[in-house]
């Protein structure tokens, strides 16, 4: 398919005006592994006690600087190979769009000459990419990601996740959730992808990072400086509509030194075969402008990305929906016959766009997190979505394939777990299996007359207590009941006795007896 047919480009104004002191933007933010809140440049971080249920707290043996990085929550690498998230869950407006910030500083938690590790970073159901922080650290410097996802739901879960590459203990240092308006990157359908932040600079910049005041999203702008360009330090009060950049970025630029095409290569690395968003900023201050015109094309690796671009102060944006790259990407900007001034360029935003891997069907959801909640010691992996990504489910549990995605088996066999069964396993409609021997669960057993397709049920070496529901033999396909020491009293219902090919056991519930013949 022709990269043109996939292309969604428009071209927004920029409107001047005089902003005020922007408030800080609504936002999470979590220092990970830190005991207590803190105010760090101004802003309030919440330890993330409340917002995780499994990892430990560790402090980062290397100086540094910012406070942020002082620790770090590390989560168990599994030894037998298998692949297990652990997540935050924080509470979120459902509907609105979120920057989701996770950032890493290893800082040697894993053992000072071990190398950091390699792992994956998931929101909800989509796995949003790999975590490889090691050139990075080798330069002494954090690693951040930056990703804008929809809330589905009302809460978003943000895991980290082992993966074949990780030869140590996963860690994170810091998240960070930022509402963000409605008109940002609103042409994007955020139901089917989400975007994963690739590159943001300010063009002829060379100063620190832009964010929060300047940014009132606090979206990191970095600095991009060319020898060959001009940087013009001039001060604009320029403000979209749209995609709101902060009006710092178009003081300075890249442009050409005469009126001839200026190329450059964006973003400074080779990109992985994908498809991407791209947002271009321009303006120009009125000052220098005169009797001139600056117009010219822009094309993205040699294709036409945008025809006859006028910049003038009232700034413009032109964007990209979708467009495939890969490799090496080489912006160029081309006067226009008659256009008398250097094209230039201010601002620029690339993000990959992550197809959603999609979600557990809800009612589930809120059934394994009954269930969970039931548990004294559920497994530490149990949090965010039980089935997704696929390679990631929850220990113990089976899930359907196709686009319904349901829980069909349970089995946390000799897996430790006490507590009791909620009686909410009987919303999981879909199941075939519930296998619970050999732990410590005590309590009633539920009702389970609404799993139509379940199978087989091994209680078998627990503690439970209370009767043997009647109602399981009317259970339709049950073929096995495995109830064997436990604590149940009360008689055997007569309709498991008689049912036709169930295989029933009872034995050690010595306050248990047969119906009277």
């Amino acid at each position: 398919m022709s990269p043109l047919l996939l292309l969604l480009l428009t071209v927004f104004s920029l409107f001047s005006s005089s902003l005020s002191q922007p408030s800080p933007p609504s936002a999470i933010l979590i220092d990970c592994g830190a005991s207590s809140s803190s105010v760090i440049d101004g802003r309030q971080w919440q330890s993330d006690e409340n917002f995780v249920s499994s990892g430990t707290p560790k402090n980062v043996s290397d100086q540094v600087l910012d406070e942020i990085l002082f620790t770090v929550r590390s989560f168990p690498l599994n030894l037998d190979g298998t692949r297990h998230k652990f997540c935050y869950v924080t509470s979120v407006s459902r509907g609105w769009k979120y920057m989701i910030r996770t950032t890493y500083y290893y800082g040697g938690v894993n053992g000072k000459g071990t190398s950091p590790p390699v792992f994956d970073q998931i929101v909800d159901g989509t796995l949003w990419g790999i975590v490889n922080t090691t050139a990075d650290y080798a330069d002494g410097l954090a690693s951040y990601y930056e990703g804008v996802f929809l809330a589905q739901g009302k809460s978003i879960s943000v895991c980290i996740a082992s993966n074949s590459y990780t030869t140590s203990d996963p860690f994170i240092s810091a998240l960070e959730l930022v509402r963000l308006d409605g008109t940002l990157y609103n042409s994007t359908d955020f139901s089917t992808v989400g975007m994963s932040l690739v590159a943001r600079h300010a063009f002829g910049y060379s100063g620190p990072i832009i964010r929060f005041p300047d940014d009132q999203f606090d979206r990191f702008w970095e600095p991009y400086s060319l020898n060959s360009t001009v940087p013009n330090n001039r001060k604009l009060e320029v403000s979209g509509f749209w995609n709101l950049p902060p009006s710092r970025i178009f003081n300075t630029d890249l442009r050409a030194t005469q009126v001839q095409p200026l190329e450059f290569t964006w973003p400074p690395m080779p990109l992985t075969k994908a498809t991407y968003y791209i947002a271009l900023y321009f303006a120009h201050d009125s000052d220098s402008m005169g009797d001139g015109s600056r117009v010219f094309d822009v094309s993205v690796n040699g294709i036409t990305y945008y025809k006859e671009l006028s910049v003038t102060p009232a700034g413009a944006v032109i964007f990209a929906s979708r467009w495939p790259l890969e490799g090496l990407t080489t912006l160029t900007l081309s006067p226009r016959s008659g256009s008398n001034l250097a094209p230039l360029i201010n601002g620029g935003e690339m993000f990959e766009l992550v197809p959603l891997g999609g979600k557990t069907l809800v009612r589930d959801v809120t059934a394994m997190n009954a269930i969970k909640s039931s548990f004294k010691n559920a497994p530490a992996d149990w949090s965010g979505d039980p089935c997704l990504p696929k390679n990631y489910s929850w220990s113990g549990i089976t899930c359907s394939e196709g686009p319904r995605i349901r829980v069909v088996a349970l089995n946390l066999t000799n897996m430790g777990v006490s507590g009791s069964l909620a009686p909410a396993v009987a919303k999981l409609t879909a199941l075939s299996s519930i296998w619970l021997g050999n732990n410590s669960l005590t309590g009633s057993l539920p009702d389970f007359s609404s799993l139509k397709r379940l199978e087989s049920l091994h209680f078998e070496d627990n503690r439970f207590t209370g009767n043997i529901p009647s109602s399981l033999g009317g259970v339709p396909h049950l073929r096995e009941l495995f109830l064997q020491n436990n604590n149940l009293t009360g008689q055997v219902p007569n309709n498991l006795l008689k049912k036709p090919g169930l295989n029933l056991r009872t034995s050690g519930n010595p306050f248990l007896t047969q119906p009277s013949r």
